[in-house]
């Protein structure tokens, strides 16, 4: 992760495991502290960003494993 968070647009390329990585390095660089707010607040908004899509992601798979698995 660069010194800048990347801003929350840019997560449709990231897949599960790239977004969870990323998440747990925001939350590794806000739990040291030492950020100036403004630093702070990004990194919190790409956090939440982040959450958000592992999300999707993984409410995709459930559905899909739902429909896999419905009977016929």
């Amino acid at each position: 992760m660069s010194d800048q968070p990347a801003s929350p647009e840019d997560l449709s390329h990231l897949t599960y495991e790239q977004a969870r990585a990323e998440l747990a390095a925001v939350v590794e660089r806000l739990e040291a502290g030492g950020c100036a707010l403004e630093e702070a607040l990004a990194l919190w908004e790409r956090g939440e960003a982040l959450a958000a899509h592992c999300q999707r992601k993984l409410d995709g798979v459930r559905a899909r494993l739902d429909a896999a698995t419905e009977p016929e």
